[in-house]
């Protein structure tokens, strides 16, 4: 069954990091600052900056329909030193604060005898400790998630019936983009619970001389592991540093295909009472941009330096499961 909710209807909010029905009141298009955005706000802007419907009825793939050949193609242009650059971290093996769900690794058979060894990896890789990407089933709002499909009928104990992972087997290449906060403000990391907003995204393309566009792979680094490396972990589902909801307008307008971050994407805490992840509620759902999470982005941020641009060519491809929420995946920074 197809649609809950019409077109462009928004009717839920996250209250308290639960979802509860309620009405809401629009707000004008990128209108507010960081101190205006409500709960309120937000609901609004599940409708306005909604782009269900936009590629059909029956689309699964949300913004990344932005990519087009001739974005390819142009990305592919970009590749002209023959540098490649890992986006992920190394996926953490031992429980600390962050890393809740450690991912387990068990060699099979050592001392078996023959010329093969064999290994297993176990994952549960949502959360704030590993690199990975959420599809678009990852979340839902007022029990609907992208472009209206019905909670009840397209999630269920067998995976994601619609908006799955496995959408995106073909793979994600495009153009990338990095914002280096932290070397926009003149320091090696941002502290925790520091909001980013639409001012430091603009100050960036001011410094980087570049502007997002249409199609675009957005990474913004807060230099989260470069922290971590300094004190050590801590509880990025309390703080952490990230995007102000008051920039969801700002990543629609531009035509952002795809989000990434060294972090959970969000601000913690959002800053908007009431709503408990902006980004990801306005992103996943209400445009149907699936996100990058705790990538690593220290190695890109130095070759961006020395290199002396901060666009590249950006490959990745998860891993092809019919109806995963989401997926542990390397991305490829290649200039």
């Amino acid at each position: 069954m197809k649609r809950t909710t019409g077109y462009g209807i928004g009717v839920a909010g996250l209250i308290g990091g639960g979802l509860a029905a309620c009405l809401v009141v629009s707000a004008p298009l990128g209108a507010q600052g960081p101190d205006e955005v409500t709960a309120e706000t937000v609901g609004g802007w599940m409708t306005e900056l909604s782009n269900w419907g936009r590629w059909g009825d029956d689309d699964e793939l949300g913004t990344l329909n932005l990519v087009t050949p001739e974005k390819r193609r142009a990305a592919l242009a970009l590749a002209t030193a023959g540098v490649s650059v890992s986006l992920s971290h190394n996926y953490l093996t031992e429980a600390d604060i962050e890393a809740t769900s450690p991912v387990g690794y068990e060699m099979l058979g050592p001392d078996r005898p023959g010329p093969f060894r064999s290994d297993r990896y176990t994952f549960a890789y949502h959360g704030y400790a590993h690199s990975h990407m959420d599809s678009l089933c990852h979340m839902m709002h007022g029990g609907s998630l992208y472009n209206g499909y019905a909670r009840a009928d397209e999630v269920t104990v067998e995976g994601c019936a619609k908006l799955g992972i496995g959408n995106y087997k073909q793979g994600i290449v495009s153009r990338g983009v990095l914002m280096d906060i932290p070397r926009l403000k003149g320091v090696d990391y941002l502290e925790p619970g520091t909001p980013i907003g639409v001012e430091d995204l603009e100050a960036w393309e001011r410094e980087a001389r570049l502007r997002v566009e249409s199609g675009d792979i957005l990474f913004v680094r807060t230099g989260r592991w470069a922290r971590r490396a300094e004190h050590g972990p801590w509880e990025m589902n309390r703080e952490a540093a990230g995007l102000h909801a008051s920039v969801a307008p700002w990543l629609r307008e531009r035509g952002v295909a795809m989000l990434g971050a060294d972090g959970t994407n969000d601000v913690l805490p959002s800053g908007v009472d009431g709503v408990t992840q902006p980004i990801h509620q306005l992103t996943i759902v209400a445009m149907g941009m699936p996100l990058f999470d705790n990538l690593d982005l220290e190695a890109l941020a130095a070759e961006a330096a020395r290199q002396g641009r901060w666009e590249f060519l950006l490959v990745a491809a998860p891993l092809a499961v019919a109806g995963g929420t989401g997926s542990p995946l390397n991305p490829l920074a290649i200039f």
